[in-house]
């Protein structure tokens, strides 16, 4: 043992990314794309695949078109997703152009029905357009994942930092941050890197 207490150990995991599914999907996930289809008139640029796993349905958006696509699965009476349940961040660095993706679960009271939005957007240029407009509980959870990711969200009224201080540099939940070891004083106490604070090797 080398006294490494982050529980990782420098495991790494590589998986390949999930493949887009072909018709028919099963069960109402037709359903549902069907009427995308028919509420997003042009659903072939906007959207670039359909991911079926787990009997999850992901929506995979142009983030050009994610405002667009997100009002019409809002909107329209087939589909009445009423809901967006926050965004989630995720970085995967290997997925060149491709780094950032952001993750919206939506649900819909009306149908009882839930599906995922995936938009994705490069390191270079980590801009996605906030959703506030169609889901104006969305704000605090895009701030956290500018926060933690740097997925700057173009027309949120107040993106700033919700977690971490004002003058943080970095953003803490991307793998190319570093784990633990950053100088940060905690009640006059510095906090050491994990595989310092402590050794089982006695």
């Amino acid at each position: 043992m080398n006294g490494d207490t982050s529980g990782y150990g420098g495991l790494v995991v590589k998986s390949e990314p999930i493949a887009a599914a072909d018709r028919p999907f099963g069960g109402a996930f037709d359903s549902i794309a069907d009427a995308i289809e028919a509420a997003v008139p042009n659903h072939a640029q906007a959207i670039t695949g359909i991911v079926i796993d787990r009997d999850q349905m992901t929506i995979q958006v142009k983030r050009e078109h994610l405002v667009e696509v997100a009002q019409a699965l809002r909107d329209d009476a087939a589909l009445r997703f009423e809901m967006c349940l926050g965004v989630s961040g995720v970085h995967f660095p290997e997925q060149v152009g491709a780094e950032l993706h952001a993750h919206y679960p939506l649900l819909s009271i009306t149908h009882n029905r839930r599906v995922f939005l995936e938009v994705t957007a490069p390191d270079a240029d980590p801009v996605i357009p906030s959703l506030i407009s169609v889901y104006p509980t969305n704000d605090w959870h895009e701030r956290e994942t500018y926060d933690f990711f740097g997925i700057i969200f173009s027309g949120h009224p107040h993106l700033t930092r919700i977690q971490m201080p004002d003058d943080w540099m970095g953003h803490p939940q991307r793998k190319d941050y570093p784990l633990g070891g950053i100088p940060v004083e905690f009640k006059g106490a510095q906090i050491d890197p994990p595989d310092q604070r402590r050794s089982y090797n006695k």
